[in-house]
């Protein structure tokens, strides 16, 4: 009879254990207001910017949809975005006006939207000399989802930069580009933008492997 210990680790790697999906669990260590539990005192939730963060302050909404049309009401969304400037913050500090990163999630009742308060980003050189259009950068968790989903939010507002963004021009059909475009509104007087993450089925959001 063969001993555990006698088979060579390598062998015993190979197989593949069950997946665990990202979703609804996560929101118990990461979303404590819409899983129902108490909020901690310091809490990284929707407020990219404070008040008195420089920059166009906007808020960011949108619904996150399965393949069947139906509205996911338990994703949990993460957004890196830049500064006004261009400039990514990577030192998080609640104190701080202004932090890169940022959560939110859909909501079990209602409308079921996800909402970022946020300043527009400005257009990111990269290292390569290119300029990326202003955009945000979400990561998409959801109950069925193994490893989270990459996408891109742009604004309606900026057709030129969207128009020579590289990573947009990737893009090869302008009716798949558009499901990264969000649309401007205005509320109450406050500017607005809206872009709805469809998962599956017609219309799906491009999703990027990075």
């Amino acid at each position: 009879m063969q001993q555990p210990n006698s088979v060579g680790t390598r062998d015993l790697m190979l197989r593949e254990t069950a997946s665990q999906t990202a979703g609804p669990y996560v929101h118990i260590g990461l979303a404590l207001d819409v899983a129902g539990l108490p909020e901690r005192d310091e809490e990284i939730w929707n407020q990219l910017a404070k008040p008195e963060a420089d920059g166009e302050h906007i808020e960011v909404v949108g619904q996150v949809i399965d393949g069947n049309g139906d509205l996911v009401r338990d994703a949990l969304i993460e957004a890196w975005q830049a500064d006004g400037q261009g400039h990514y913050q990577p030192a998080f500090d609640l104190k701080k006006p202004f932090n890169s990163f940022g959560r939110t999630a859909t909501t079990a009742v209602g409308d079921s939207e996800w909402t970022l308060t946020t300043i527009k980003p400005g257009a990111i050189t990269r290292g390569d000399g290119k300029t990326m259009a202003p955009h945000i950068n979400l990561a998409i968790f959801a109950r069925g989802v193994n490893i989270q989903l990459q996408t891109r939010l742009y604004f309606e507002d900026e057709a030129d930069a969207n128009a020579a963004c590289p990573v947009l021009s990737a893009i090869e059909s302008p009716a798949r580009r558009q499901t990264l475009i969000a649309k401007r509104e205005e509320v109450d007087g406050k500017v607005r933008y809206r872009l709805d993450i469809r998962l599956q089925g017609k219309g799906e959001t491009v999703f990027f492997d990075f």
